[in-house]
């Protein structure tokens, strides 16, 4: 994971810790209740980062998939380049071969 990545999940998590930590404190309901619903949270907080999680997957194999394709294009630029000089350098033994004729 990039740095940007690690900076978010660790504020969602600390944000998620400090809400909880409110709603126990100040809560006006009895326990159960209380329970009841720090469980949904839990779960919908959950569900959250499962799709964060398969964001980020989704994400890195389209940065990896990009990644080859870069290094694919500069290997094509790079034999372009090659055989542009290749083609200077037989036309140049031609005029070079014609002249001493």
């Amino acid at each position: 994971m990039d740095k940007y990545t690690k900076g978010f999940l660790l504020g969602m998590f600390t944000g998620a810790a400090i809400g909880t930590i409110t709603a126990l404190l100040l809560a006006p309901e009895d326990g159960k209740t209380l329970r009841n619903r720090l469980s949904y949270r839990l779960g919908t907080l959950m569900d959250e980062l499962n799709e964060i999680q398969e964001k980020i997957t989704d994400r890195k194999a389209v940065i990896g998939n990009n990644e080859a394709k870069l290094k694919g294009d500069k290997v094509v630029a790079e034999a372009q380049k090659r055989a542009e000089d290749l083609i200077r350098e037989a036309e140049e033994l031609i005029k070079a071969m014609e002249t001493t004729a």
